[in-house]
């Protein structure tokens, strides 16, 4: 297969078992959402395809077992985006997104013109440029975040995971941002691999859905086939609304799903948040 391939990958920490025998496929190309109920595994299953913590199991790029080791070798091949984009020094943004070649350099090897290139086209594709010069510190979390993001961009790696990229962003970023990385995987042939939470980005993002809950896959499959099964509602509790605005998919959160009683609206009725 041309992608990611992961195969029964397990994580236990502490004796608890977090992901349990996960096995899923993120095409080259095209854009896979992780997404689920809090607690129910996600950034634990990124982070372990990204190397960052031990799993059993299996991970394969492109046919190729992905080296186990985190290194120099993995972070070639993945790029990585974790929630939060906490930062305590102050270096400037455009140093922040430098550190995306380190994986490319040999040591005490400085950064070439090429290399340089490379994190100015990141900084202009997140919308970076403006603040490129200030420290990362004194950046709103909007802005943080998008230097973080053309950080992972530069360093051009096959593989492109991303925990919740879009959570500190207004709408129009978070909008760029899913456009952004939607192009990364159709015009650079990447795996891009991103966990959500706002169901109705990944509709319009996404054209892979990995539902998991408790540390399983629920579902995996296209995009409209997983947003509308009921595992979707009985997964995170939910009774979901479904429809479209201009054409773009809608989904949200009507009510909260509870055993019926005779006093309760029929099936016909309307449910009402």
């Amino acid at each position: 297969m041309s992608g990611l391939e992961v195969a029964a990958l397990t994580v236990r920490v502490a004796g608890r078992t977090l992901v349990d025998t996960v096995s899923l496929t993120a095409p080259r190309g095209c854009v896979t959402g992780i997404i689920g109920p809090n607690g129910a595994g996600k950034s634990t299953l990124l982070r372990a395809i990204a190397g960052l913590m031990p799993y059993t199991g299996g991970a394969r790029l492109d046919g190729v077992a992905l080296p186990r080791a985190v290194g120099r070798d993995r972070a070639r091949l993945i790029g990585y985006l974790p929630q939060g984009h906490e930062i305590h020094w102050p270096v400037t943004a455009r140093r922040t997104v430098a550190l995306g070649r380190l994986p490319h350099l040999g040591p005490f090897q400085g950064l070439s013109g090429p290399d340089l290139a490379i994190v100015d086209a990141a900084l202009a594709r997140t919308d970076s440029l403006a603040f490129a010069e200030a420290p990362v510190t004194t950046l709103s979390g909007g802005e943080r975040a998008r230097a973080m993001l053309a950080r992972v961009l530069a360093t051009r790696a096959p593989v492109l995971l991303a925990d919740e990229p879009v959570a500190a962003l207004d709408p129009g970023h978070q909008v760029a941002v899913t456009d952004l990385l939607r192009e990364e995987a159709e015009s650079e042939n990447r795996v891009v691999v991103m966990v959500l939470h706002d169901l109705s980005l990944a509709a319009r993002t996404c054209d892979r859905l990995v539902l998991i809950d408790r540390g399983r896959v629920v579902r995996a499959d296209a995009t409209d086939v997983v947003l509308g099964a009921p595992d979707l509602d009985r997964v995170y509790g939910v009774t979901f609304g479904r429809g479209h605005v201009r054409s773009v998919p809608i989904i949200t959160p009507l009510s909260r799903r509870r055993p019926r009683t005779g006093d309760e609206c029929s099936p016909g009725d309307v449910a009402r948040p």
